[in-house]
């Protein structure tokens, strides 16, 4: 396993970051258990969860993934760096989902209670929120960090004009600033190198992207026609979402002509996708999930590969359309 410091900041993290979303709905506890035994023998010390994981459940099993996460840390926490994130709906009030100062600060205190720690070492908005003032969004923050609840914070699914905007009214108000972002980033979604990238590399942000395989489609594994059962392109409201993201005959195209490069040269695809994002010197660690233990075998690989430059050029030429902004989502 390979370690780099989070952004600009002191923090070392792994260079792949265990992801969790399905832990409690796709993945029982027992496996997830070996999931995260995996990851951590191969030097995976970075744990990324959320509030409302298992991803796709329902109301009745939205904080298991953390509870999940907290049992398998019981006696080994300061092993790991761990980030969770808050924003998404956590109960029926009105009040009990978003970035308002009332939320984020119940939302702190029921994830450490779930996690079963003192504090996070990161702690994300999961998402923009245009209906609170962010200003009143990074007063909280900084009382989460001010409170030792919370070592660092960052965002997810920002754009790049909005993380910006956060930035400049952190430095303003001289609060805590945001240290990482967390983008869908893969060779099927490249949208994000034309503005948010370049941002982060200018502001020293972490870069902590999710999706590295396109919910699984860059490992070769699904054929056109309807997803099967029980993965990530079916389970809950997440499945749409997923289905609406890569399930089209664009990337079906796309990911035969990126296997036939690939195999060409004597490579495993599902590797080298993590690999090449990996490549992107504004990629501080790749967030990869499993719903076995198993299916780590190629991934936990990336980290140690060294994609050569003339593949990874033939991959960016392959999948430019990607990085336009025109392509199916």
């Amino acid at each position: 396993m390979q370690y780099t410091n989070l952004g600009a900041t002191g923090l070392t993290v792994s260079r792949l970051c265990l992801g969790t979303m399905t832990f409690g709905l796709q993945t029982e506890e027992d496996k997830s258990f070996e999931i995260l035994d995996k990851a951590a023998a191969a030097g995976v010390t970075f744990i990324d969860t959320a509030d409302v994981y298992p991803l796709g459940g329902d109301a009745g099993t939205v904080g298991d993934t953390e509870r999940i996460v907290g049992r398998w840390l019981k006696g080994k926490r300061h092993n790991f760096v761990l980030a969770t994130k808050c924003v998404g709906k956590m109960g029926d009030a009105a009040w009990n989902q978003g970035a308002s100062r009332k939320h984020i600060l119940d939302a702190i205190d029921a994830s450490l209670q779930r996690l079963g720690t003192d504090y996070v070492d990161l702690y994300q908005l999961h998402s923009d929120d245009p209906n609170t003032p962010l200003d009143e969004t990074i007063d909280a923050l900084d009382i989460v960090v001010r409170s030792g609840k919370a070592r660092y914070v960052g965002v997810s699914n920002f754009l790049a004009y909005r993380l910006a905007r956060a930035l400049g009214r952190a430095d303003v108000k001289n609060k805590t600033r945001f240290i990482s972002v967390q983008p869908r980033y893969s060779l099927l979604f490249r949208e994000i190198e034309r503005e948010l990238l370049p941002l982060a590399t200018e502001e020293g942000l972490g870069v902590i992207p999710y999706n590295p395989l396109a919910g699984g489609l860059l490992t070769g594994k699904h054929k056109p026609g309807a997803p099967p059962a029980g993965t990530r392109f079916t389970l809950g409201t997440a499945g749409a979402r997923y289905q609406d993201r890569y399930w089209n005959d664009s990337s079906f195209a796309k990911i035969e002509e990126l296997r036939r490069v690939v195999n060409d040269a004597g490579l495993n695809l599902t590797t080298v996708a993590i690999a090449w994002v990996l490549a992107n010197p504004a990629v501080t660690s790749a967030i990869i999930g499993a719903s076995r233990a198993e299916q780590l075998n190629d991934t936990l690989t990336a980290c140690e590969f060294k994609l050569d430059a003339g593949l990874k050029q033939k991959l960016d030429e392959l999948t430019a359309e990607f990085r336009r902004g025109d392509a199916p989502r």
